[in-house]
């Protein structure tokens, strides 16, 4: 390999290892959530609330929710 190839194999795998590192490191937040979030924004802000949000029915579980647990 030359010079030239070996730096630019080196720049990339620092760049992937830079970006695989980017992100927030935190639970995910729910539709319902962010609804209830937003409601006690509002009411803190002394803006109109938004409708009150429904709680979900139930958690059912998809095959690739394993790739992000």
């Amino acid at each position: 390999m030359t010079a030239g190839r070996t730096l630019t194999i080196v720049a990339l795998a620092v760049s992937l290892c830079a970006v695989a590192a980017c992100g927030r490191r935190a639970g995910l937040d729910t539709p319902y959530d962010a609804a209830v979030q937003a409601r006690k924004d509002a009411e803190k802000a002394g803006e109109p609330l938004p409708p009150e949000p429904t709680p979900p029915e139930r958690n059912k579980r998809f095959f690739l929710d394993a790739l992000i647990d």
